[in-house]
């Protein structure tokens, strides 16, 4: 992969994807505060439309430095942004609708399970999963069990939300890697934030009468969402991936699932039962499995 040049390139790898994550996780603590003053799927549009306004800069940049090309080809440059910005839309609206009746912390472990699911997925793409994957699946939905079903075998409405949501994440992150090679990092970004804000946008006329952002205190979280989490969290995610092994940055990057937790006990007055934290821990657990060894075979 060609180097990146610029001040960021200064930083280890390792750094900037554990800020990443660090980022991510506190994002959680964010979309639970701008629950109480706005509707999910004005906040969803709002979201990827300051994200793309952080990136927008940079892509006039690039597209300056590189050559003119005025022809545009859907296969290349539209449809990659446009698939991967409909399983972008369904795993964050999946998200926001989950978090407004779960806690911030469970959210982050709940949503964690993506990196789980996507090696199972991709035995459909033909892609091979060894045992420590089937293994991590097990551990994953003993983690599921202990964080979302109580004694009484109910679980609650925004727990499901959120499974599903981790299912559309990983299917964005395959998506991702299947049009990752042939298509422009920056472009595709910028395309699939386009497509989830345009989608996020349209659901809220449908279904959200009135203001997109009835109380001022929601701007704060939203800002921090769109700007901070999306616009600058993409942008070191590319740069540290750019320097760090796969497997190693996909494992950094699920710390995002620990300071959710820590984000959530600390801003937001959260607190774990004995059952839940145990969740937490086997969730952990699966993912850091399915990381250091589920992935180390590829198919050739």
């Amino acid at each position: 992969m060609k180097k990146n040049q610029g001040w960021l390139d200064k930083f280890p790898g390792e750094a900037l994807l554990l800020l990443t994550a660090i980022i991510w996780g506190t994002g959680f603590v964010a979309q639970r505060k701008a629950m109480e003053g706005m509707q999910p799927f004005a906040f969803v549009a709002l979201r990827f439309f300051l994200g793309c306004l952080v990136l927008l800069p940079a892509l006039i940049v690039s597209r300056v430095k590189a050559p003119v090309d005025t022809k545009i080809s859907f296969k290349e440059q539209v449809l990659p942004g446009l698939v991967c910005g409909l399983f972008l839309f369904a795993g964050t609206s999946m998200q926001q609708l989950g978090i407004m009746t779960t806690s911030a912390s469970k959210a982050g472990f709940l949503t964690s399970l993506y990196l789980v699911l996507v090696p199972v997925l991709g035995l459909l793409f033909g892609k091979k999963a060894n045992r420590w994957v089937w293994l991590g699946v097990a551990l994953a939905l003993l983690g599921v069990y202990f964080l979302s079903v109580d004694l009484q075998m109910t679980i609650q409405r925004g727990d499901i939300y959120l499974i599903i949501g981790a299912l559309f994440w990983a299917m964005q992150i395959l998506a991702l890697d299947h049009y990752g090679d042939r298509t422009n990092s920056l472009e595709l970004a910028f395309g699939q934030f386009l497509v989830a804000a345009v989608l996020g946008l349209i659901v809220s006329l449908v279904r959200e009468p009135g203001a997109m952002v009835p109380d001022p205190a929601a701007w704060a979280p939203l800002l921090y969402s769109g700007v901070v989490a999306v616009g600058i969290g993409f942008t070191l995610q590319v740069f540290g991936q750019s320097k760090v092994d796969p497997a190693l940055a996909s494992l950094i990057m699920s710390l995002e699932a620990v300071f959710a937790l820590m984000g959530g006990m600390l801003f937001l007055g959260e607190r774990l039962s004995g059952r839940e934290w145990w969740g937490c821990l086997i969730m952990l657990a699966a993912v850091i499995l399915v990381q250091l060894k589920g992935q180390q075979r590829k198919t050739e």
